[in-house]
């Protein structure tokens, strides 16, 4: 069996985020799996190479897709977003493995990390994830609204700096607000609350508000949100953006509030 998978990040959208490994492994792919939008951000390829675009909801589809290509001898590439192991297509293509195909198992698979737009929003505002911090999907779409609620409560008491992925869609605009609700009978009025948009590429735009005053208008899947925990701090700076950031340590935390 020749053939090949490799799923790639791209990373949160600056061309020069994206890994010379992931370049690499695009650039010697027969064939390109993936969502529309995602592929379209790769640069064309060799003359031959192909195609396969698909809706971002058939994520487990679009990997069986590219097993049943690979089996058959192909160099397959499936393109995420981001990094492909956190929310995206690592997980979908294994789920498939997992169900799928025995000889599925035999396949030369590789995972080829990107840059997530969790690390892209915290670096583009300072050091927010200094300290410990754990990401939810505010997406229902695979699990109960239930269990994203268990999931906030326990980030919450673990005073975690939170990062929200999937905030708000036209489906479900609702999502971030019943959130930030939520969290609010949980954790201080005080605490900071970041929404950066576009992270990672050249039209950034990051908001800072405490989370008494948190406004989800606006948010949208491009939006990448960051709960901090009670030890996140700000500096601030004449005619420019506060510096956001964790202390690495309670010590430090003690001190800074002293």
């Amino acid at each position: 069996m020749s053939g090949k998978l490799t799923v790639v990040g791209l990373g949160p959208g600056a061309p020069e985020l994206v890994t010379p490994a992931v370049r690499k492994a695009l650039e010697e792919a027969t064939d390109l799996v993936g969502y529309f939008t995602y592929l379209d951000r790769v640069p064309p390829g060799p003359a031959g190479q192909r195609r396969h675009g698909s809706d971002n909801r058939v994520e487990v589809d679009r990997a069986r897709h590219a097993l049943a290509l690979a089996e058959a001898g192909h160099t397959v590439v499936i393109v995420s977003g981001g990094d492909p192991g956190v929310f995206a297509m690592a997980a979908a293509v294994f789920e498939a493995i997992a169900e799928g195909e025995p000889a599925w198992r035999a396949l030369d698979i590789r995972i080829e990390p990107g840059v997530t737009a969790m690390l892209a929003a915290a670096a583009s505002v300072g050091a927010p994830l200094g300290g410990d911090f754990c990401a939810i999907s505010l997406s229902d779409n695979l699990k109960a609204w239930s269990t994203i609620e268990q999931r906030l409560e326990a980030a919450a008491r673990g005073d975690f700096v939170i990062a929200l992925y999937n905030p708000a869609s036209r489906a479900r605009p609702e999502q971030l607000g019943r959130a930030l609700g939520f969290l609010r009978g949980l954790k201080a009025a005080d605490t900071v609350v970041l929404f950066v948009k576009a992270a990672g590429t050249a039209d950034v735009q990051v908001r800072i508000e405490s989370l008494a005053k948190a406004d989800p208008a606006g948010v949208d899947m491009r939006t990448l949100v960051l709960i901090g925990s009670s030890r996140t701090r700000l500096i601030p700076r004449e005619g420019a953006t506060p510096w956001v950031y964790t202390p690495r340590s309670e010590r430090e935390a003690q001190h800074d509030a002293g």
